[in-house]
Parts: C-alpha cells; structure tokens; sequence
C-alpha cells in the first residue's frame, strides 16, 4: 500500500478515475498535479493541518481530486449529501466547522442561500462557471504550484450519521499528524486482502460519492494503484455493461442495487459478461437471504458482508463461503472482538439475544456530542452502535434489530425522530410514529402513523397534504412515503410511545425487522 503521488511516477499516464458516463478520465499524473494544487490553495487561504472543508456534489471527477487535495494538507474533509434541504445543509458546514465549501452549478439551489456575507462565515466556491457571490475554484487552484506542499500530513475524512435526536452527528478521527501514506487497515482487510483489490484492479463504483464506503473504497483503489471507474447515478443494465466494457474485477454495493439487477429480464441479465468479477462487497444494509442466495447463484461464491459503521469501531467479515454455512450472518469479528451484552452488561451466551459491542477496538467520538459519545461505550470500555444480534457457536454474528428503529431503504440510514419533529408541528397532527415497513426492493420504507387533532378529517386529502408539508422540511427520503390515521397512538402512562405495538402490525411474523 502507497499513495497516489507515489503511483504518479511510476505509472503517470495510468488512468486514476473515470467517470462511466461521460468518459472523462485524470490520470495518476493529472490527479497528483490537481491535488497539490488544491492543497496549495487551503494553504494560502490560511487552512493548517485540522482545519475543516466541506464538499457538496454530484459524482464527478473534482469530487476525488478535492479529498485528495485535503488528505495530503492535513484537512478534515466533510462530504454532504447533495439530496438534504438547505437547513440540514447549513447545520453540517456550521457542526464540522467548515472554513472553505466548494460546490458545483448542479447544487447552487440548495447553498446559495446560506451566502450572508456575515462575519466567520466559511468562503464558497463553486466549480465550472461560478454563480454570482461563489469564488471560482478552478481558476485559483489552476493558478497555484503542481509540486508538493511543503509541510504535507494526513487528513481525514469526517462523514455525518444521523442520531435519534434527528441531528446528524460527524464522527471525527483524532488528528495523527502522520505521513500522508499512513495505511488504514481495515480498507486494507476489506479491499486488499478480502476482496483482492491490487494494481491490476479496475473498481466500479455505483454510488454516491458522499457515502462513507463508496468514498473510502475509491480512495483505497488509487492508494493500490488500480482504475476506479464512477457511476454518476446507479442504473441496473448499465452496472453490467460496464462490467463487461471495463472488464470490472471488484465493486461494492448494497442489497437494493442486487434486488434491481435480479429483477432485469433473464434475457438482458444473460446479455453481459460478468465473468471478470472477482469480489463484489456489501454492507449498508440487511441483504435478503433469498436475494444474497441468487446472487451468489449468478455471479458465483464473490460476494463479501462487512459489518461496520462510519465510527471504524469494529468490523465483521463474511465470505460467500461462509455465508453458505451461516446463512444470514455478518461475519466474524476481524477488527475488534464481538461482545453480546444484556441490559446489565453480562455477556450472554450463545444463541442469545442482546446489544452488540466491540472491545479491544479503534475508539471514536461524535462531533460536539460528548455525551452521545459517552452513550456509546460501556464501563469496560467497550463500544456500540445500539445493534442487537447474537452469536453462533462458530463465533458468527447474526442481526437482529438495529438502533433505535432505524430505517435503512436502499441502503440508506434514516432516523424517524427528524421526521416525527417535522410531522408534529403540523397544526392538524396530535401525535405521530414513524417507522420502516418492508419494501421489495429498497428493503424497508418510511410509514408515519398519525393521530389527527380531528379524526373525521383523516384521509387521502390530509395524507397528501402531510407527505408534502414533510418534502418540503427535508430530503425526500426522510419522509413517508404513506401514512395511516388512528384515533390514539400507544403511549406509557409515562407519555412513552410503544412504538413496536404499531410497528409489527406491518412486519410479517417471518420477516427480519433491522
């Protein structure tokens, strides 16, 4: 394991990122050049090693050359979500801190607005042709050195998870202050030694940019020295054509994008070659086990499960091959030691049901919640993300619920405490559940229950007029896509909603709710 700029001089012309689109392509030499230009321009803006920027937009190019520019200045960089509303926006630039953001025409709309000119405020820039009141990033990074900053050091990415309080917290790793080709070592199981990834590797990449993984594996396919080739949007037939086109040997996706693919025709399944294929990973989500068991049918015994969060406080691995023997699992513990407490912190038994916990594992803390944080470990110090499972005899873990009613549709966290604020100011809404039903194929989607202040007005038309009021407060996948109406929600005599006893009314008895 290396660093790009190391690949620049002895493979300079190989190509680093292409987009799958559009064709355009940097190669190892471009991306090292490009990169210390932006580098060289955080430096002259004032930024130091630990200082913060902020990215919003679509896939492209400019996405990777920008983290790259802040991994080798020392800077924490922050992708946001180009799909959240403009307060939601504004709430992560202020929370992480952000001294520079740099956006794209595409993302304007939802930024533009949090231009004050006020004191302290972070400098906006735009890529392309920038708007009225953006700085333009192209030609100030063009303007500054292709050579390397004198005072180089590794930055990091800090990625924000929603958490039940409905504001997204960033998981910030402490600042090192070491070389920028610093190995990380668990990309280093999950590409290299688990999935094979090396310099001969050509990676396809089906998702946004923004997301932890898909961001990180990048990163991870250029550090090895192989190709990335990045999707702008996600397209079933056209994730196979391009395997066959580009001869893909590796890629990492979510169980939504296998459902989409199992639905094509046999007929244009048949139509491509995905024989070069050599690991396909998945996370983010619960995989069905019909779905992981046609994949592995169709594309053979390639398939890698990790189980992990953006915290990096442990990980578990599963191969096909395991995952033929243990048939709904996540995976053995392979960074980190897999504990199964119960509400006393006892470690419970084989086949028991309880919190899952990593011990002897990274430690992390949340951006500006210490008390989150302290949430998150136990006495011993070991460590949570609030999943339930349980393990086998062989050590295999299995999940049973997860975190405070967290949807996951199509691989994506949803959190319905942010939804359920919105939804209770509503002025004909009472009270309000939200909570994920299945969904075929995006796995689970957003159901609100509500109890109106007048039930005679419960309906489609109320429906309708709930959904919209929720899209227009936050991103579209956030709010229900249906809502039911009933004359009293369930609540403790303490005011605490039993949110289950609603909840299981649409989950069949047979179904794995997580």
């Amino acid at each position: 394991m290396t660093h790009p700029c190391i690949h620049a001089k002895t493979t300079p012309d190989k190509i680093a990122y292409r987009m799958a689109g559009t064709g355009k392509a940097i190669t190892y030499r471009e991306l090292d050049e490009l990169s210390n230009q932006g580098a060289h321009l955080f430096r002259s803006l004032g930024l130091k090693a630990g200082d913060h920027i902020a990215l919003l937009m679509e896939n492209r190019l400019a996405f990777m050359e920008l983290c790259w520019a802040a991994q080798r200045s020392g800077l924490y960089y922050t992708a946001i979500s180009r799909y959240l509303k403009q307060d939601e926006i504004d709430y992560i630039i202020a929370d992480c801190g952000a001294k520079v953001v740099i956006t794209t025409p595409k993302c304007a709309d939802q930024i533009k607005g949090l231009m004050k000119g006020a004191p302290g405020e972070p400098i906006f820039y735009m890529m392309d042709e920038p708007l009225p009141g953006f700085r333009s990033y192209d030609k100030e990074a063009a303007a500054q050195p292709t050579t390397p900053i004198a005072d180089e050091v590794a930055g990091y990415d800090m990625l924000y998870s929603s958490g039940t309080t409905g504001r997204p917290k960033g998981v910030k790793k402490a600042f090192e202050g070491k070389g920028i080709d610093e190995p990380n070592p668990l990309l280093r199981i999950l590409c290299a030694d688990m999935c094979g990834m090396n310099a001969e590797s050509t990676y396809l990449s089906p998702a946004p940019l923004y997301h932890a993984a898909p961001l990180r594996f990048n990163m991870m396919a250029t550090v090895l020295g192989g190709t990335s080739i990045i999707m702008e949007h996600f397209d079933a037939e056209e994730f196979l054509k391009l395997v066959e086109k580009y001869k893909v040997t590796q890629s990492q996706l979510v169980p939504t994008m296998f459902v989409r693919m199992l639905k094509l025709p046999d007929e244009v399944r048949a139509k491509y070659d995905v024989s070069t294929l050599k690991g396909a990973i998945h996370a983010a989500a619960p995989c069905p086990v019909d779905v992981k068991a046609k994949m592995i049918e169709w594309w053979g015994p390639i398939l890698i499960e990790y189980y992990a969060g953006s915290e990096g406080n442990g990980v578990t691995v599963c191969s096909s091959q395991q995952w033929l023997e243990h048939r709904g699992s996540v995976g053995r513990a392979v960074v980190g030691k897999v504990k199964i407490l119960d509400e006393n912190d006892a470690e419970q038994p084989v086949g028991e049901i309880g919190t899952v916990y990593f011990a002897d594992a990274p430690a992390f803390t949340y951006h500006n919640d210490p008390e989150k944080t302290k949430k998150a470990y136990n006495a011993k110090g070991w460590s949570t993300l609030g999943d339930v499972g349980y393990l086998d005899k062989d050590g295999f873990l299995y999940l049973t619920d997860r975190k405070s009613y967290m949807i996951i549709s199509g691989g994506v966290n949803i959190y319905p405490q942010e939804t359920e604020d919105v939804l209770i100011t509503h002025p004909e809404v009472a009270d309000v559940a939200v909570f994920g039903v299945p969904n075929e194929e995006m796995g689970e989607e957003v159901k609100a229950v509500v109890q109106p202040h007048d039930m005679s007005r419960a309906g489609k038309a109320l429906e309708a007029d709930l959904i919209a009021y929720c899209k227009s407060r936050l991103s579209a996948i956030k709010c229900p896509r249906s809502i039911d109406f009933e004359a009293e929600l369930p609540r403790t005599p303490t005011g605490k909603l039993v949110k289950r006893h609603l909840r299981d009314r649409y989950w069949p008895k047979t179904a794995t709710k997580i």
